[in-house]
Formats: C-alpha cells, structure tokens, sequence
C-alpha cells in the first residue's frame, strides 16, 4: 500500500501543471474552504432521515414511493438554483419491464424438490407471462467463467444449448489466493452474479442457477431471498430478452449439496476440481421448473441536475448516488417496509449536501457541476445502465464520475477506502483531499466481495468514463470512535437489505461528513481543472479516443 500511495502522490504535481483553478488566490481558497466547512452533520441527517421515514415506502420504483422521492429531490435541486439537465427536465424517463414471480412455485432437480426463498429463487427477465423449463440436463459449470485473458474457459468443448446450468458464485482467485488465478481474493467482473447469467446467456443454456455460498458471495442466503422476491425490473429490449436465458435463479448451498448428492457425487469434491482448473461436468439429472409472472411496462425516472460552469460548460463532472430501495412486503408479518436508510438514504444526502456546497460558491465552477440520482440500482444497477447508453451529457464530454453509495455511518477513519484501488488518477485527486483530513488511503476491506463492480459507477467505467468509489475506511480515528464502530457495525451489516435498515438518531454521520466534504474537494479541484483524469494502464477499462 505504501508503494501505491507513493505512485500517486508522484502524479500529483503533474496532475496539477493542467489545473486551471486559482490554487493560489486567497479569495478562491477561503470561498472553497468556507463551503467546504459549512457541509454538516445536520443536513445529512435530515436528508436521510426524511428519505428513509416510512412515509417514502422503501422507495420502490413504480410506486408511489417514487414519486415522492422525485417530487423531494427536483424540489431540493431547484431550491438550490439547478437547471433541470435533461432538455427542461429533471427527470430522465426510463422504460422498465417489471416482472413478479408467482411465489407460488418449486424447482426440481432430480429427485429433490425445492420451495421458494427456502432452497430456491427463481425469475426470468424474458417478456413473458409464464416460463417452462421443462426436464432440462442440468450441467455444472464450475464457476461459469469465459475469459481468454485467465487462460480459463468453464465452456470449453461444451454444448449447453437448451440445458441448466449451475455455477459458484465469485471467481477462482477467492478461495485461492495465493495460486496466481486472477486477482486473487479480489473479485474480477466474471464473479458477479450478472456476469454468470450474461455468459450462460451467451452460450444458449435455458438456465442458469448460481450456488449461493455466503463467504464468497460476500451477503447470506436472506439478502437473496429478500432482493429476488417481489417485483423484479430489467431494461426493456427489441427481441423481448430472448436472448436471455429463460430461468435466472439460485440454489441455496444445503440445496446444492442435496442436488450433487442425490446425483452421486460430493460437491466439495467437484468444487475442489472447479477451483483447479477450467470445469464442467454433467449430473446426469434433469431440472424443472414453472415461473409464471406479472408483467407489466413501466417508466420509473432518473433525477438529473446541472450547475453550469462558467468557463467549460459542456465539461461535466458527473456525481451519482441511487435514490432506490427495496420497497414493502404486504406478506411479512410486523414491519413491512424496507426503508433503506444506510442503502443508499445516506449516498443521496450526501449528494444534496455537495449540491449545496457547489451552489454557494461565490463564483462558479469552471465545468459544470451534474447530480445524477439514478433508479433501479438494486435490480441491477438499471437506472445507470440507461442513462449510459442514452447519455444526456455525452460521454466524451463527462470528465469522470463520483459515486455515492451507503456511507459511512461508522463513525470518522484515519483511512479512505478505494474501492477497486489502482484503476485510475483520479486517486490523485482523492489523495490530496484526503490529506487535508489527515488521512491515508488503503484498499477496500473486502476486495473479494467485488463492489466496484455492484454500484452505480460501473457503467460509466463500461463506458470508458473514470469513475470512482470511495468512503471511509476501516481504521476508527480513536477508542472512541472504535468503540461506538463495534455496536453500530453489526446493525449495519445484519440490516444489508432488511427491514431493519432504518435511520437511527444515535448513528454517528461525522464521518459521512467528512466522506461528503473529501468528495466535494475531489469534485471541486475537477471542475476548476483542465485535465481528464486517465484510467491506469493496468485498468481494464480505457477512455476511448480520448487525448488531454
């Protein structure tokens, strides 16, 4: 860590030869720096609080949860004197077909016979009200992974054309570490659950059914069952996703055990032979399954606002945060909604208390300055996957994208934590505004778990536009704080999409708050800036064509 925090600070002072902000003029600096320190604790609680109250209804998009979270955030941006970005709007229409599963169903692999949210969940995103898979060959496929570039290939030699498919969940590098196979513990793209349903696509299978495994999935079987219930939404597409497989779901492991053993074989065994090597072999069972579903179109909204630059202003820095949640769930017993105060309330505080900060600046930024709070985010980061590919700002003209997802309620750090570290210079900039705080940067905690690739930013980073994540780290600033960290960590972490996760008066946002005003730094020094960020060589993701 050292060695990369010495690569970025080395960057520094060449970055900054193209910045075109008055570093050095005292009146810039104290307008800069009195916004920086009006950001408050305050105004991120009340933003989260009032996001997350039951009043909103777990912000479900299509409902009427929805419309009162547009309705508070285009009345918040107006207040603060933004244009409307999308052509005299706020709002960014985007089509969404949504499909509710009949609850009311169950999978049979073999001989064994699954119910739904106990061993299984299963969807399908093609447009049709009721999916057959019909005594489908099931095949395991390892971990599902097609990638010339490992060398690996789960598919090599193998027609699974009208066949079920089943895969682990994350990469071969996270119970292999040290072997060499791709980023280790660090999760690659090819470990995400979308991923696996995409290739399985791609190779013509009819289903695909991921092993549910927690350490390597990185939540619990509950956080499944909760996400893949209910209303599930994809991007409406020409061919109606025929060309998606016809059944997405997942096993739970006890589920996947009971499927290999009643085929004869022990899935520890066949799990050890997928971790080695490129993987497939036939269980010689048959799958089944009816999903008949709800379908109905309909139009849930991106939030788009644009402070103009005063030099630039078709320049744009772009921040993002999603502003939806899971919803209600009329069937549980006791509380029924999800109100997601932490995911992601706290991100979407954050980018109203940034908002403000840019409009009171006594002069303008340079660039302009856009809020995109994007829906959809928990069906699969949807809302930002539509705005990518129908940009409102074009994407040769977007600078670099900030992300804001579930913040750091844990109290202040001595560290930042760079989600997906390496990929950009942008962590030049991240790097100076952290050490106004007095504060270092290190990578994520969890790099197995893959969160570069389960947020917003992602499909700006498909786009070749750099994108960062980052928030507060692990390392509390005090005993303190490391005290209040234990209690309220175990809150956070058990309430990942749960009823539970509500806002809590207690919470400590002085780190939120801080987090907010790094970014808000971060955010500035672009705006007043020349240069385009670049992603690193090493990245997987590059600008297309762009030059400084």
């Amino acid at each position: 860590m050292q060695k990369n925090q010495l690569a970025i600070l080395a960057l520094l002072s060449t970055l900054l030869q193209a910045c075109g902000n008055n570093g050095n003029d005292i009146s810039s600096q104290a307008d800069f720096l009195n916004v920086y320190q009006n950001i408050d604790d305050a105004t991120l609680k009340q933003h989260t609080k009032i996001l997350a109250s039951d009043e909103f209804e777990g912000r479900l998009p299509t409902t009427v949860g929805e419309q009162k979270t547009l309705d508070y955030l285009t009345g918040e941006f107006n207040k603060l004197g933004y244009k409307p970005g999308n052509n005299g709007s706020y709002l960014q229409p985007v089509e969404l077909l949504e499909m509710t599963a009949s609850p009311d169903m169950t999978m049979s692999i073999g001989q064994d016979t699954f119910t739904y949210k106990a061993g299984m969940i299963a969807s399908t995103k093609r447009e049709q009200t009721q999916v057959k898979l019909s005594d489908s060959d099931v095949v395991f496929v390892g971990f599902g992974v097609n990638a010339p570039e490992y060398n690996w290939n789960d598919y090599q030699d193998l027609d699974v054309t009208g066949k079920t498919v089943v895969i682990l969940v994350n990469d071969p590098g996270f119970e292999n570490p040290n072997s060499g196979k791709f980023e280790g513990k660090t999760m690659t793209y090819y470990g995400r659950w979308t991923y696996k349903y995409e290739e399985a696509s791609r190779q013509g299978a009819a289903a695909a059914i991921i092993i549910h495994e927690t350490r390597p999935a990185s939540y619990s079987w509950s956080v499944v069952a909760n996400s893949w219930s209910g209303p599930q939404y994809s991007l409406l597409s020409a061919n109606g996703n025929a060309n998606r497989v016809a059944v997405e779901g997942w096993l739970s492991a006890d589920a996947a055990k009971q499927v290999f053993r009643s085929a004869g074989l022990n899935f520890a065994e066949q799990k050890a032979k997928a971790l080695a090597g490129p993987y497939h072999q036939s269980l010689n069972v048959k799958a089944s399954v009816t999903i008949n579903s709800k379908m109905q179109k309909s139009i849930s909204h991106n939030v788009i606002a644009t402070l103009p630059g005063s030099r630039a202003s078709d320049e744009h820095l772009i921040y993002s945060a999603h502003w939806d949640h899971l919803g209600k769930d009329d069937s549980k017993a006791g509380d029924q909604i999800y109100n997601g105060a932490y995911d992601n309330a706290t991100g979407v505080a954050s980018a109203l208390a940034i908002a403000k900060a840019f409009s009171e600046l006594k002069v303008a930024p340079q660039r302009s300055v856009t809020f995109l709070i994007v829906t959809a985010e928990e069906q699969g980061l949807l809302g930002s996957e539509f705005y990518a590919n129908h940009p409102v700002i074009p994407l040769g003209k977007t600078v670099a994208n900030i992300n804001m997802d579930a913040m750091n309620v844990l109290g202040r750090t001595k560290d930042v934590s760079v989600i997906g570290m390496g990929k950009s210079e942008l962590e030049v900039y991240l790097a100076t505004a952290a050490q106004r705080q007095n504060r270092v940067l290190k990578m994520e905690e969890h790099p197995e778990a893959g969160y570069y690739y389960r947020s917003d930013h992602f499909n700006f980073a498909k786009k070749g536009v750099p994108a960062l994540y980052a928030k507060g780290g692990s390392e509390p600033l005090d005993e303190q704080t490391a005290t209040y960290r234990k209690r309220a960590k175990i809150l956070v972490t058990g309430c990942y999409h749960q009823v539970c996760d509500q806002f809590r008066k207690n919470w400590d946002f002085s780190g939120v708050r801080e987090d907010t005003q790094m970014l808000f730094e971060i955010g500035y020094d672009l705006t007043q800036s020349r240069a385009w960020p670049k992603w690193n060589a090493q990245s997987e993701f590059q600008r297309p064509g762009k030059t400084d």
